[in-house]
């Protein structure tokens, strides 16, 4: 717990305590970050004077110095609570980006502290961030989100099903699945079982009982393909999903694969009965989920439309339809012409030598560079569908790393999409899809946060699994490795503010990956070389809850891939866009996530508060959550055996006495809202954990 000057070794970065014969330093003690209890205000304005605060055991350090840039500041001992001394500064903010670590002096012995912790070097890569002016939507922090693939949740209105043959979708008919329960195919996209709006209004009911805070919806917009990343009209909710009141024409014949034929298909989606219907049941549905207390998200794919999409008119859908102008497919005269960058500068009419996204003929890259029209009417729809009368509460940007042609234009549009969106709707939420290093984005004037891939999703399935996300790889190296985990996390959690971690959607499984109750078992492949029956063979569902049990307490947005609550399997795309298992669900499961995420809508601290990693070894992690009035300690014995252990629980800020009530634990058997209290004893907990257990203990001094 303490550390000598002739031990000073990186290895106190990984929180590995060194005993020497004179202690100086009480290294557990030590702590900071950038949430509202040790930075206030939180999320400063320019010109606004915070105090930065920093926790060392009592009586135990002689200074403590913020280091920012070249300037340091000596922080004054501010307060004494427990068996912690809180040290503290004032600084007026300037509008630029404001960055810190922390430098701590115990006579001639100094040590660091960043947002890795205690360490011997410090890097301004891992310095604490604060950008000035930059805030997220406070109901986004910590929410609860939902995210529903819309064909396959619920068919509340078989009217408006896609038809059989409907229309041809990459060079076949389209085909409608008559067996909801019936297996996503290998050749998946032009599948379709008749999920719509309708069917989430009927199960608003359902969403709101589990406890759900957010909806986000896979793309809406018109679009041909299951999937509806390849929008067909940015400016209208596909009547598909939606309603189609002016039904008529000819399906598709058999012996055409050209769109014009498919009069039927035309109607229903380039009608402007059909579109506006449409567009007033999802302000339905939007109202409801207010009414609620819910938010709801939409799916913006701005990098790339699809080749049906009205600019481009492949498929010679709009082309002789009244109220279109005529697509830069069809004509060089095109108003969009310039949407497009073509190849072939001769090659009208029906020209098709467009670039589209990683060489796809179906996904037209956007050439933002080449129109201003397209920019503008482009953040024009972002702020369109966050404003009245359809109020979304934000997007999800699909892609976003990729939109434009160079990574300068790339940061111009998002720096532009916000201050479009934001004056639209200043409370809305701004999410992207990104793999890899982000920081370029999250400097407060782009995006709000990330799909939490790198310091959240890969590192829990590397550690509780050994699976690669789509199931492609097992690595015995990672399973159980703790190393990597916190390693990964410290990492990765680096490129965040405060703000953007607190927002950042927490996902276990989504429409890109396989689903996490498949990982469990270990089964590296995909439905086209296992089968799809594989996916739900040998899987593990108390390592499942271990896994749940983690998104519920870790810093960000916690997000349910619709059907995980209900025991849905699946490997990665397609087979993992199986439809809601209406009447066949996993009732157990449903009921172990509504009563986990009422726990942590009940305690505030797990959206807001600090976290500290307390313990770890193989197959084993222990962390706290915690602030001035809460702290809970979390526990995750990923073994296939009980271990004992001994915590150091103090430094999540309990008293050297009192107790640890079990408020939640899981394992083989299912899982339990109470259980055994624990004294503590001079701030340690001695404690048996079961196999493949999640437990979550609350500390209490009893009057």
């Amino acid at each position: 717990m303490f550390v000598g000057l002739e031990h000073r070794k990186k290895v106190l970065g990984d929180q590995k305590y060194i005993l020497t014969m004179r202690p100086v330093f009480n290294i557990r003690a030590l702590y900071s970050d950038t949430t509202s209890n040790y930075l206030s205000p939180e999320e400063p304005m320019p010109g606004d004077k915070v105090t930065v605060r920093f926790r060392t055991a009592k009586n135990n350090v002689d200074v403590v110095i913020l280091v920012s840039g070249g300037r340091r500041h000596v922080l004054r001992k501010a307060e004494t609570e427990r068996h912690f001394d809180y040290y503290e500064t004032e600084l007026e903010l300037s509008g630029g980006k404001f960055s810190y670590h922390f430098e701590i002096w115990s006579g001639s012995l100094k040590v660091f502290f960043d947002a890795r912790g205690v360490v011997t070097d410090p890097n301004e890569y891992y310095d604490f961030v604060v950008f000035p002016g930059f805030s997220t939507p406070d109901w986004s922090k910590g929410a609860v989100m939902y995210q529903i693939y819309v064909d396959r949740f619920c068919d509340g209105d078989p009217s408006n099903n896609v038809l059989e043959g409907e229309y041809a979708y990459i060079g076949q008919p389209v085909h409608r699945v008559e067996d909801w329960n019936a297996l996503p195919a290998q050749m998946d996209v032009r599948n379709f079982y008749g999920g719509d709006l309708q069917g989430v209004l009927d199960k608003m009911d359902y969403i709101q009982s589990l406890g759900v805070e957010v909806i986000y919806f896979n793309p809406l917009f018109v679009s041909p393909s299951n999937h509806k990343y390849d929008i067909q009209d940015y400016d209208h909710i596909d009547p598909h999903f939606g309603r189609i009141i002016d039904d008529g024409g000819e399906v598709l014949p058999p012996d055409r694969r050209e769109n014009r034929f498919a009069t039927r298909y035309i109607r229903r989606v380039a009608g402007r009965a059909n579109l506006t219907a449409s567009d007033e049941l999802f302000i339905k549905v939007v109202r409801e989920a207010h009414k609620r207390g819910m938010k709801v998200i939409l799916d913006g794919v701005f990098n790339h439309c699809g080749s049906f999409n009205k600019w481009m008119d492949r498929e010679r859908i709009y082309e002789n339809e009244d109220g279109y102008e005529k697509g830069a497919y069809i004509s060089p005269a095109s108003p969009y012409r310039n949407y497009f960058s073509f190849n072939n500068e001769n090659g009208w009419p029906y020209n098709g030598s467009y670039d589209g996204w990683w060489g796809h003929d179906t996904l037209p890259k956007l050439n933002y560079e080449g129109s201003e029209q397209l920019l503008e009417y482009v953040l024009s729809i972002g702020a369109k569908w966050v404003s009245e009368p359809f109020c979304a509460d934000g997007w999800r940007l699909d892609v976003a790393a990729d939109l434009g042609h160079s990574q300068d234009f790339n940061h111009y549009f998002w720096k532009r999409f916000r201050k479009a969106v934001k004056e639209a709707n200043p409370d809305a939420l701004i999410l992207a899809e990104h793999y890899g290093d982000k920081k370029a984005w999250l400097q407060g004037d782009e995006w709000d946060s990330v799909m939490n891939y790198d310091a959240f999703m890969e590192p829990v399935t590397w550690f509780l699994t050994g699976m690669e996300k789509h199931s492609d790889d097992f690595r015995e190296d990672l399973l159980g490795n703790a190393d990597s985990f916190w390693g990964a996390m410290r990492h990765h959690s680096a490129t965040f503010s405060a703000p953007s971690m607190q927002s950042a959607m927490n996902e276990l499984s989504n429409h890109d990956h396989s689903r996490f109750l498949t990982r469990t078992n270990h089964m590296v492949g995909r439905t086209g070389t296992l089968g799809p029956e594989a996916a739900s063979r040998n899987i593990n569902k108390a390592v499942f809850r271990e896994a749940v049990v983690i998104q519920m307490t870790w810093v960000g947005a916690p997000t349910i891939y619709y059907g995980d609550e209900a025991g849905v399997c699946g490997f990665t795309d397609p087979d993992n866009r199986r439809t809601y298992p209406w009447g066949h669900e996993d009732q157990e499961m449903i009921s172990f996530h509504r009563d986990l995420i009422a726990l942590r809508r009940e305690h505030p601290v797990f959206r807001t508060g600090s976290i500290k990693m307390v313990d770890s070894d193989y197959n084993f992690i222990a962390y706290g959550r915690f602030d001035r009035s809460e702290q809970f300690l979390i526990l995750i014995n990923n073994n296939d055996h009980e271990i004992y252990r001994n915590l150091t629980v103090w430094e999540i800020g309990t008293t050297r006495s009192g107790m640890m009530r079990t408020v939640f634990r899981s394992d083989r058997n299912g899982y339990t809202l109470t259980g055994e209290e624990y004294k503590l004893n001079g701030g340690l907990l001695d404690i048996a954990i079961p196999p493949e257990s999640a437990t979550i203990l609350a500390f209490y001094k009893p009057l």
